[in-house]
């Protein structure tokens, strides 16, 4: 079976920083993958590849077989099968929202304002802001601009839905709100790709989870196989690099970093999903400012 969308030896980079090695993926209709990793990996750059916003140097881009990242192609007719939903919500501020959803329905689609305006109020209203339609981007909170973007994607009818980090803007508390839309979607069989650093939540909506490092896919499998079984996965919660940067990983929360002479000698940590408490060591010098959650 042919899959829905298709990374084929994929390499991008940016001046001299290689951003993305050999990349390759399949992701087959209706499923949903989450790509994790540390800041850098690569995660975004895959999305941003698909979506036709970056050219990629080598390799290709498919969908539904059809390579549509060659040079020169025009990237439209891709970019309305493929909707994309960024991490700092992009509204139009100086739209109402049901414009803001309705603007690409008439300008690009076609529509009639009514029929445009009936598609975002069905959405306004299965995601509950119908009451919102008439106000402005400024007038909402985080979590409901970033509803709002992502109910802009959908009313495209997309067949791919790619989002971004669609909740590290987001204040703690309006995170959960975002999540439950994701996870009526799971349900509708769009298919999805999610950057996301929130593992308790891939771990719960994602068919597979690709973890990236260094610009390939280092590991891939189901939630539970990735997240208990991965000794890569393992590396990325207790690493220390080269460069004395200590990564615990999204999985793991930083409770207390203990130094000594200015040095980290212990970082006490939190692991999200089970709650049990750990400590790492460093196998290298590295300064409290050089510990980070990726």
């Amino acid at each position: 079976m042919t899959a829905k969308v298709s990374l084929r030896g994929v390499t991008k980079a940016f001046g001299d920083n290689v951003v993305l090695r050999d990349f390759s993926l399949d992701v087959s209709a209706g499923e949903v993958v989450s790509l994790i990793g540390a800041s850098g990996s690569g995660k975004t750059t895959v999305l941003r590849c698909i979506n036709l916003l970056e050219q990629v140097d080598d390799g290709a881009v498919l969908l539904d077989g059809d390579e549509v990242s060659a040079v020169g192609r025009d990237p439209n007719p891709v970019r309305r099968r493929v909707g994309i939903v960024f991490q700092s919500f992009n509204l139009f501020p100086h739209m109402s929202v049901v414009r803001n959803i309705t603007l690409a329905l008439t300008e690009v689609l076609g529509q009639s304002g009514e029929m445009a305006r009936d598609r975002a109020s069905e959405l306004l209203a299965r995601f509950g802001l119908a009451e919102k339609a008439d106000v402005y981007p400024d007038q909402l909170s985080g979590g409901q601009q970033q509803r709002v973007a992502i109910i802009r994607a959908l009313a495209m009818k997309p067949e791919v839905l790619l989002l971004d980090e669609i909740t590290s803007a987001l204040d703690p508390e309006l995170v959960g709100e975002v999540l439950d839309v994701v996870r009526e979607l799971k349900g509708s069989g769009i298919t999805m790709l999610i950057a996301t650093h929130e593992m308790a939540f891939a771990r719960e909506i994602s068919d597979r989870v690709c973890f990236l490092h260094g610009g390939t896919i280092a590991e891939v499998g189901t939630p539970a196989e990735l997240f208990h079984c991965s000794e890569c996965m393992e590396d990325f919660m207790n690493h220390c690099n080269s460069d004395g940067v200590l990564g615990v990983g999204s999985l793991r929360e930083v409770v207390h970093v203990a130094t000594s002479n200015g040095a980290v000698h212990q970082v006490h940590i939190r692991d999200q999903i089970h709650g049990d408490m750990t400590s790492l060591t460093p196998s290298a010098p590295c300064t409290p400012r050089h510990v980070f959650v990726g």
